[in-house]
């Protein structure tokens, strides 16, 4: 898909977000819809040729389907890890549906399914995208947990702030620490529709102490605004890094999954790997 100049200037125009759409059960590559990660980048100052960061984005599917050569149905779960260096993200119904028209096509085996999909998702992001598909025969296990962290959540705070507020970011005095932070109070809005979106986001960094009741109200701050998941862990990290200067960061955030489908953005100065995929209770 091309992207024209209308649509680099409103990344709704054309996507299925938020408009009613009917379900295409045949194979349809053309369905996914690419959006820049720069338009909302350059609010930050970041340019795609100077990342502060490296990371993923991880999604979840657990609606897979599809037909084998005899016509009867597969079903699986899946994973797709999007680089955070992709001059694209793909925006999340256009996904949904996508995956959808698996669903009445005819494929010879699982890897047929993943090589397609690699390949598509893959031109739609502009970098590589790693599939791994699982069928449901071969009992998949999935872990729910925690992190291994301080959780900020029962902090006796008052918020009155619902927009982000980068000021309410302190650090204090003190020698370095090294600590894992994390809230389930994260909530932020689609960017086109407006509809809620919930998650867990940790944070995970070594330098002065950030002010544990500062970050709190930082992260309550998102509750009415506007953005994509990946978006949001980007101005994350980026309001850390500039208002606590710490030497090393990492900020995670799980989303509540929409239409089978739960998006994890991970961004770090790359001395922290990517967590492993432990889901958050409410995915």
């Amino acid at each position: 898909m091309t992207l024209t100049t209308t649509h680099l200037a409103d990344p709704s125009h054309a996507s299925p977000l938020g408009k009613a759409t009917e379900y295409q059960s045949h194979y349809a590559p053309e369905l996914l819809y690419p959006i820049p990660r720069q338009l909302k980048r350059s609010e930050l100052g970041i340019t795609d040729a100077n990342l502060p960061f490296v990371g993923e984005d991880l999604w979840n599917a657990y609606e897979l389907s599809w037909l084998n050569p005899k016509g009867k149905p597969v079903v699986a779960v899946g994973t797709f890890r999007v680089p955070a260096n992709s001059p694209n993200l793909i925006e999340s119904k256009s996904f949904k549906l996508y995956l959808n028209s698996f669903n009445q096509s005819s494929f010879d085996n699982i890897a047929a399914v993943s090589a397609t999909m690699s390949r598509d998702l893959s031109a739609a992001a502009g970098s590589p995208v790693v599939v791994a598909l699982e069928p449901l025969s071969a009992s998949p296990v999935a872990s729910i947990g925690t992190p291994d962290g301080i959780l900020l959540d029962e902090l006796d705070i008052t918020c009155d702030r619902y927009q982000p507020e980068p000021a309410l970011l302190t650090t204090l005095p003190g020698e370095n620490v090294e600590e894992t932070l994390y809230s389930h109070l994260l909530k932020s809005n689609c960017l086109v529709t407006g509809q809620p979106d919930w998650a867990m986001v940790v944070i995970r960094y070594r330098g002065k102490p950030i002010d544990r009741a500062g970050l709190l109200r930082y992260i309550v701050s998102f509750r009415n605004h506007n953005e994509f998941h990946e978006q949001c862990v980007e101005r994350i990290f980026s309001d850390i890094r500039a208002h606590c200067q710490p030497e090393v960061l990492a900020v995670h955030a799980r989303y509540t999954r929409r239409g089978g489908l739960d998006i994890n953005p991970f961004r770090s100065t790359g001395d922290y790997a990517p967590p492993d995929n432990t889901r958050e209770i409410r995915q």
